[in-house]
């Protein structure tokens, strides 16, 4: 029932956004020449490898650099990145990955393959399901760049405190996968974007 949901309203939010994505891909084109999208591999469900979609908010290569985004002022972010990604609309993209079985509206975030090969084999365990959109780790931590942005060492904090806090939260849902507990994570993150 959560995958024809997730087709249905993958669907619907594609059909509905469309004009918005016409207006942030033209947004990013004049702002930072270069593509609209961005595809970065990250690790899914039984740890096969996929393609995850994004609107481009860093200038092109930025990537090359860090694989992590420190604050608010990173600056590889564009101008029209800072706002994509303060309000993540640079997600919208990631509604195509739903649509064709890559990913669930609901489910733990998925990783780059270099943090994903550091899990516990217990940690592993969020690889059992079709990765995520939001789920509660999202919610919780939705002021990360932040929240890196204060560390001295922002891949270490990450690495020791970030990850494994994100992935208790995962396992949350993980125990727990029901079709309102799906619905209560929508809504969930619905409040705290509006907030």
């Amino acid at each position: 029932m959560i995958r024809f949901c997730d087709i249905v309203f993958s669907l619907l939010g594609l059909l509905l956004l469309s004009p918005l994505f016409l207006l942030v891909a033209l947004w990013i084109v004049i702002d930072d020449p270069g593509p609209v999208f961005y595809r970065q591999q990250r690790v899914g469900k039984d740890g096969r490898d996929f393609g995850l979609l994004k609107f481009r908010s860093m200038r092109v290569g930025a990537d090359k650099m860090s694989l992590i985004t420190i604050g608010d002022r990173d600056p590889r972010v564009t101008r029209a990145g800072y706002y994509i990604r303060k309000y993540k609309l640079d997600e919208l993209p990631q509604l195509v990955n739903v649509l064709i079985g890559d990913m669930s509206l609901v489910g733990p975030r998925p990783e780059v393959r270099r943090y994903v090969d550091l899990y516990t084999d217990e940690q592993r365990q969020v690889l059992s399901v079709r990765p995520g959109i939001t789920d509660y780790a999202s919610i919780e931590y939705i002021d990360e760049n932040t929240l890196l942005a204060r560390s001295a060492d922002p891949d270490r904090t990450y690495i020791q405190e970030i990850m494994p806090a994100k992935i208790a939260l995962n396992m949350r849902y993980i125990r727990h996968q029901t079709l309102g507990e799906y619905f209560r994570i929508i809504l969930l993150t619905f409040g705290k974007l509006i907030r």
